[in-house]
């Protein structure tokens, strides 16, 4: 007897197969749809000229066009969203309709005008702010987040996602956390699906001057999106069909810490073909976010090109295509530990070996990454569409150490051997799928298959003459020096001493150690969904089938559930929604993760919890989500959303020493309640603008059950994890100086609450099973703080400060601090005895952030060429703050301090 399991894989392959049988070749249509139209004067005469504009006040997108000597109007590459239509002709009444874009399949539409008066005023009331949709989303447009300062300009998408979405915690480098998970994020580029990390130090992110439009799915996610879906965030690209006239910009930009930005973009086509290519450069010496707030050795640049190409065949078949390669090379940022370091220089194996000074850390990192994604989309009738798309993206990923291997010791908790990696990513696959769309149903079938080749290649030495010492001294403390155990003279030999990792000791002669891996990760996907909108109520309905085989296999069956209803008298809508989703490991050192700590030589270089060895396990979610929206009139609407999250085999990172290098852990399940919400204000006087807050736990429960790497979690009860944030919010303003020539001003506010800080010391002597605190005292008895295993930089970093002295770089506190007398400017320290990891955590020190951008669009009052100025500055007030404190999983990083930058520009 087949299980239910079974027969509904064997259900969506039937579906999926007798849609296939009756097409030829095709593909995904991605995440836009198309309007189109004829305009007639009541008696069937077409209008030509006509204006037609469409536009979303919430996203800001608008896009305009005029009617041709038949009467016609298209607009291709919407991205999905209601829209409100205006026509106006002369000696006509304007005229107003609402259209819901939800589908590839393209409405057409016939709109008859009235004889009167000309006007050309959109109308927007209450009802234009609302979506009746049971899924909580984000929509951007490129009107708004061209003037918002972002903070990083080497992960300027990963800036936007932060500053718009919320759900977001904040993290160093380009990573943000979506509602709980660590960067359980994915990604859809124009229907391709992309499920890898984003993050500047794992890849390469699609540039933002190529994106034309943005949607983040915080809600329980539809169907077709799998993977990683805390957040999904849909990208429709920039397309140059229609645009019959070639347009484009050229803007250079120059700011703080010598960065340096260039771009051009040019947009040409017409009416069934057209092309949009993107270049853009970056140079600077703040590329990744260091672990001091004074910058140096974090020198990096970025080269990016984007073309996408549009060719309609027919007025049924038609191809785009996603042309991207982009580059990257940058340094790891140094601590005042990693200067000049001293280390073993000779003699290592003897008992008097030679220390002096070897270098400074200089280790560095180099990204390629290209894409190629094209899309055939077939027009089968006026009600359905089929889509194919083939794609294949591939990182290539080089790690360097030092020219002197010895230099990457830097501080004893940073690191203790010298690491290089080639590492490769290749994931090649395609996607199909149908549409159907008529009355009150919108039904899409698919299927998606993948296949990601990982080839990792490192070699490990080690570098700190103290970590594997054969002999210690009669207090038991590592001695640098000696060859062997049995060389210790009046010593004693090492209990803990390694002999297998003796060949791989760079101070004592030894060789680095060589490790390869490599596998092949399938993952097919069918789905089935369906969108019913039955007066006020909207239903979507789905079921989704992923088979993965990677290390290890699993197999998942995940029904999507989904409703809303629009209260049209109170401008109310609530919606609830439900999606059970399988979670699978993170590909980037997904196989060293696995099996190193099965290798001998690699357990204890990896720093491996107890128990946690073997191969990553896929999980599974259960997400449950409750919300509404409101509008207030026609100027503001809010939106929100309670979210109940439980994961078994929950996924997050750790990191290896002081390097970008990250290996994904699995721990075994989590806990994720939070809140989200969003309010905007589309356009009141010139102004307009939104507010952001979320509050999202993430309670991790032991053990560590696969993975390299991680030392929390120790006292097998749930701990949070280190971004579990309490409450963070961003305001963004923007005032438009009224006139036709007049300049703009943005503006945001950043508050973050802090995230949890795990490596801070603290004091708790009341046997509670749950805290990381020590218990030391002085020799009177008295509680104290132990800061014996931090050195002066690190205590400096968290700015600890010791009965009123503050630590410096230069000069640290008291082996054993009073905890009466133990405070920090920069990180929050539990009271003693009140230290817990799950209920009360040590937390980086809240934060308050302000950026501002001031812009003159038109500055020569140009008409169909213009040159443009811009001027931003981040964090205005120079907040001295962090994002995290050696933290296990991303070690230690502040924020950008002030910045300042202009940018000039030319359009035509």
């Amino acid at each position: 007897m087949p299980s239910i399991r079974g027969l509904i894989f064997r259900l969506f392959a039937f579906i999926f197969l007798a849609f296939a049988a009756s097409l030829s070749f095709s593909q995904s249509g991605g995440n836009s749809g198309t309007v189109s139209g004829t305009v007639d004067d009541g008696t069937g005469a077409v209008v030509p000229g006509a204006k037609v504009t469409i536009s979303n006040p919430v996203s800001g997108y608008t896009r305009s066009a005029e009617t041709d000597t038949t009467g016609h109007y298209k607009f291709p590459n919407l991205p999905f969203n209601p829209y409100h239509l205006t026509i106006s002709a002369p000696g006509f009444n304007a005229y107003h309709r609402d259209v819901d874009v939800r589908s590839t399949v393209a409405l057409v539409l016939t709109d008859s005008l009235k004889i009167g008066a000309a006007a050309t005023t959109v109308t927007v009331d209450a009802g234009d702010l609302l979506e009746n949709d049971s899924t909580f989303h984000t929509d951007v447009d490129r009107e708004l987040f061209e003037k918002l300062p972002l903070e990083s300009a080497s992960s300027s998408l990963s800036s936007l996602v932060t500053l718009s979405s919320p759900g977001v915690s904040a993290d160093s480098n380009g990573l943000f956390h979506g509602l709980g998970d660590h960067a359980s994020n994915s990604f859809s580029i124009d229907g391709q699906s992309i499920t890898d990390q984003q993050s500047k130090v794992f890849s390469n992110q699609l540039p933002s001057n190529s994106i034309q439009s943005m949607e983040v799915i915080s809600g329980a996610p539809p169907a077709e999106y799998g993977g990683k879906t805390a957040l999904v965030i849909q990208v429709t690209t920039r397309s140059g069909q229609g645009v019959t006239t070639p347009t484009g910009s050229v803007t250079s930009s120059y700011g703080a810490f010598g960065s340096v930005t260039g771009a051009i973009d040019l947009s040409y086509g017409g009416k069934n073909w057209g092309n949009f290519i993107e270049i853009d450069g970056l140079n600077t010496g703040r590329f990744l976010d260091p672990p001091e707030f004074r910058v140096f050795h974090a020198k990096g640049n970025e080269e990016n090109i984007f073309d996408r190409i549009d060719r309609s065949f027919t007025d049924k078949d038609s191809v785009h295509l996603d042309l991207n390669y982009s580059r990257s090379w940058f340094q790891t940022p140094n601590t005042y530990d990693n200067l000049n370091v001293q280390n073993v220089v000779s003699s290592g194996t003897s008992a008097e070996p030679i220390i002096g000074a070897v270098g400074d850390a200089d280790q560095r990192s180099q990204i390629g990454t290209f894409n190629i994604a094209p899309t055939y989309t077939r027009v089968i009738d006026d009600h359905t569409v089929f889509n194919f798309g083939p794609y294949i993206r591939r990182d290539d990923y080089n790690y360097y150490p030092s020219g002197n291997p010895l230099a990457d010791s830097g501080a004893p908790n940073e690191q203790t051997s010298s690491i290089a990696q080639a590492r490769t990513l290749t994931n090649a696959g395609a996607h199909a799928d149908i549409s159907y769309s008529k009355g009150i149903q919108s039904i899409k079938v698919g299927a998606m298959y993948s296949q990601t080749f990982l080839r990792e290649n490192d070699q490990l030495g080690i570098v700190n003459p103290t970590y594997n010492s054969p002999c210690v001294d009669a207090s038991g403390s590592p001695l640098v020096g000696y060859e062997s155990p049995q060389s210790c003279g009046g010593n004693l030999p090492n209990p803990n001493y390694l002999a297998v990792l003796a060949p791989y000791d760079l101070t004592r002669s030894g060789s680095l150690f060589s490790y390869a891996g490599r596998a092949d990760i399938k993952e097919l996907a069918l789905f089935a969904q369906d969108q019913i909108t039955a007066g006020n109520w909207l239903f979507n309905l789905g079921i989704r089938g992923d088979l993965y085989n990677g290390l290890t296999a699993a197999r998942q069956a995940e029904p999507r559930l989904g409703v809303s209803y629009k209260i049209k008298r109170t401008s109310t809508v609530l919606r609830a929604s439900y999606a059970r989703t399988l979670e699978t490991p993170f590909n980037e050192n997904l196989v060293l993760s696995s099996e190193g700590c099965l290798n001998e030589v690699l357990n204890p270089l990896l720093a491996c919890s107890p128990g946690a060895t073997g191969t990553l396990e896929p999980g599974f979610k259960n997400e449950f989500h409750a919300g509404l929206q409101q509008a207030f009139g026609k100027n503001f609407v809010v939106s929100g959303d309670y979210i109940w999250k439980y994961t078994h085999n929950a996924f997050d990172f750790s990191v290896l020493g002081n390097t970008p290098i990250t290996f994904p852990i699995d721990w075994h399940n989590s806990k994720i309640p939070g809140l989200a919400i969003r309010a905007d204000v589309p356009n009141f006087h010139n102004i307009s603008g939104y507010l952001i807050v979320s509050s999202v736990a993430a309670r991790f429960f032991p053990p560590q059950v696969g993975g390299a790497g991680a030392t929390v979690g120790q006292t097998g009860l749930p701990f949070r994890i280190d971004h579990d944030e309490k409450l963070n919010q961003t305001t963004h303003v923007q005032y438009q100086v009224p006139g036709r020539l007049g300049p703009w001003i943005s503006w945001n506010w950043r508050y973050d609450s802090g995230q949890v800080a795990g490596s801070v010391p603290c004091y708790n002597d009341t046997g509670d099973p749950n805290t990381s605190c020590g218990s030391a005292t002085l020799p009177d008895g008295t509680p104290a703080i132990d800061l014996s295993g931090l050195t002066a930089d690190e205590e400096a970093q968290a700015g600890f400060i010791c009965d009123g002295v503050k630590a410096t770089p230069e000069l640290g506190l008291p082996a054993l601090c009073p905890a009466s007398g133990f405070k920090s400017s920069l990180v929050r320290i539990p009271a003693p005895n009140t230290e817990n990891n799950d209920k009360n955590p040590p937390r980086i020190a809240s934060r308050n952030l302000f950026d501002a951008s001031i812009g003159q669009d038109n500055l020569f009052h140009g008409d169909k060429q213009k040159w443009s100025l811009r001027l931003s500055a981040v964090n205005i007030t120079n907040k001295y703050a962090l994002y995290n404190f050696l933290s296990t999983f991303s070690g230690t990083h502040y924020v950008t301090p002030r910045s300042l930058s202009a940018e000039i520009g030319f359009h035509f």
